[in-house]
């Protein structure tokens, strides 16, 4: 897919949300979209694993972390995944770690920034639910857009 957020936002301004300017790029892929999946897990990324261990058919998983800055939801292991599993992207309201390995894969990331330090596994957190971060509501179903000019999320596809 070919987009520009500069140009969906000239386009379609009335009907996208615009996030904030909170997030950056991390994934070997700048520009990606697709509809949205997310999670509602503070520090504890074992359902991160299971979405993406299922098939991602181009979707892009939205992990509300709560902005946490304590440690990291997502690693290379877990990007590798994604990619391996046809995910277009994963957002992340929080940190990743090894980023220069999750550089050199083909999969879109944005994150508040990186941490060294893993999560915890309990299995504690939500699936399929609206959350809000970065000023904008993430919906399952709606449709996210990414590159390096920002974030937008719109209800409908744009492209």
């Amino acid at each position: 897919m070919d987009f520009k957020t500069t140009d969906l936002c000239d386009e379609f301004s009335d009907r996208v949300q615009i996030a904030e300017p909170v997030f950056g790029d991390y994934g070997g892929e700048v520009m990606f979209c697709g509809p949205i999946t997310t999670l509602k897990a503070f520090e504890d990324n074992s359902l991160v694993r299971a979405a993406l261990e299922e098939p991602g058919d181009g979707r892009v998983l939205v992990v509300d972390g709560g902005g946490s800055m304590r440690c990291a939801l997502l690693g290379d292991q877990l990007a590798e995944l994604a990619e391996e599993n046809d995910w277009a992207g994963v957002v992340v309201n929080g940190c990743i770690r090894d980023s220069t390995a999750v550089s050199e894969l083909s999969i879109g990331v944005k994150a508040l920034g990186v941490h060294p330090l893993k999560s915890v596994k309990r299995g504690i957190g939500e699936r399929d639910v609206s959350v809000r971060f970065a000023g904008i509501n993430f919906v399952p179903g709606h449709f996210l857009y990414a590159d390096e000019d920002g974030l937008l999320v719109s209800d409908e596809p744009l492209i």
